[in-house]
């Protein structure tokens, strides 16, 4: 049997709810031993949240996948002890407290290298660990809104959006699988130390408004929210066609602009709108002929017009399409796992796509504490008779 990726190394996963959780289970995909620490009885906050079904959340399954489920209460003294003997045989701690929980907690970085000189600590917080905010309580809409994303989303006669599912805690969970990979390469290929993690909710969004940033500092331009991206591209937008379905086509390029010219066999489009910057100097008349030229097709018939010419387009999808759709079901991108609140689940599969050392869902979320006597007991060494008095004591 192949190794896996990340075999061999072992993640205390004491995170909650999105960012940390999520980051720790794509790291759990490709084969980390992700232990997920949870507190006695409650467990992870996530496990309550909705949609429900008899009051049990239909989204841990997906989202504590592959991790093996204890139970343990930092608050006891005799929960900091196992808890740093857990850290003493791990590699990495991902973590998503208050900025100076762990220290409040006598868990700070000082007592975990003491555990364990070779921790490698990730750290997840709203607004990072250093500057004046680094203290205050973050979640990720709030903290979207904070990043400058929710200014730039929606149309400009109309409040500012958000997207309907928590980005910011996703985008920070993929930093959480790049620092942290970034981190164990340093100390373990290039002999270096090991370090802290810093990821903040709100960078991981910033990082990637370099555009705007850029509009800011050079042109003075404080860039207003639009439904689509606007000022670098045309035509762009959403579109209706003649069976009422919803498509966006986009012409970042000059050339894909040229193949949009002969989709809609317009050669007179050249060479007068041939170059970006003369479609961006007066875009409507190129947007309303692009829309009155959708209107009077079909999705079909369009969707073969620009396939053909090699224009990029997309029907905007619902899940029930998501579902339905052939290249989803060549990707095997919605897998069927087997679990015990529901017999079974659909979730995502495994993603980035590896051909070597692919990921692999192993067993969707487990039971609160269903590793402890695993653990505690095979890791720790622990006896039934400690177990049965930890148990009394609510420290597991």
């Amino acid at each position: 049997m192949a190794r896996e990726a990340l075999e061999g190394v072992r993640i205390l996963d004491i995170s909650t709810v999105i960012a940390g959780p999520w980051g720790a289970g794509i790291l759990a995909d490709f084969g980390a031993d992700v232990i997920k620490v949870e507190m006695p009885e409650r467990g992870d906050a996530f496990r309550a949240m909705g949609p429900l079904k008899d009051g049990v959340s239909i989204r841990w399954p997906s989202m504590g996948r592959n991790k093996k489920s204890i139970t343990l209460d930092f608050h006891y003294e005799e929960g900091k002890k196992l808890f740093l003997e857990l850290v003493s045989q791990s590699d990495v701690v991902i973590e998503n407290f208050r900025t100076g929980t762990l220290d409040k907690w006598g868990l700070g970085i000082d007592v975990l290298r003491k555990a364990n000189p070779d921790i490698i600590v990730t750290h997840v917080t709203g607004y990072g660990q250093t500057g004046p905010y680094a203290h205050l309580a973050g979640l990720g809409t709030p903290l979207q809104a904070f990043s400058g994303m929710t200014y730039l989303t929606g149309y400009p006669d109309r409040p500012p959006v958000s997207p309907p599912f928590a980005l910011a805690d996703f985008i920070a969970g993929l930093n959480v699988v790049i620092g942290t990979m970034i981190a164990l390469y340093h100390r373990d290929f290039l002999k270096g130390k090991p370090q802290e993690v810093d990821i903040s909710l709100y960078e991981g969004i910033f990082r990637m408004e370099e555009n705007f940033i850029a509009q800011y500092d050079i042109l003075g331009i404080n860039k207003e929210r639009s439904p689509m991206p606007s000022g670098a591209s045309c035509p762009i937008g959403t579109f209706e066609t003649k069976d009422k379905r919803y498509v966006i086509i986009v012409c970042s390029t000059n050339p894909v602009f040229e193949h949009l010219c002969d989709a809609m066999e317009r050669p007179d489009w050249l060479p007068k709108y041939a170059l970006a910057k003369d479609r961006l100097y007066d875009p409507q008349p190129l947007m309303s002929a692009l829309t009155e030229w959708v209107a009077g097709l079909t999705f079909d018939e369009l969707k073969e017009k620009c396939d053909k010419a090699g224009v990029p387009i997309s029907a905007i999808y619902s899940m029930k399409d998501i579902f339905e759709d052939p290249q989803y079901a060549a990707r095997q991108d919605i897998v069927e796992v087997p679990c015990e609140e529901f017999g079974s689940i659909k979730m995502p599969a495994v993603f980035p796509v590896l051909t070597e050392t692919p990921g692999k869902i192993k067993w969707a979320g487990p039971k609160i504490g269903a590793q402890n006597d695993e653990i505690y007991k095979d890791l720790l060494k622990l006896t039934d008779e400690q177990l049965h008095e930890l148990k009394q004591k609510k420290v597991i």
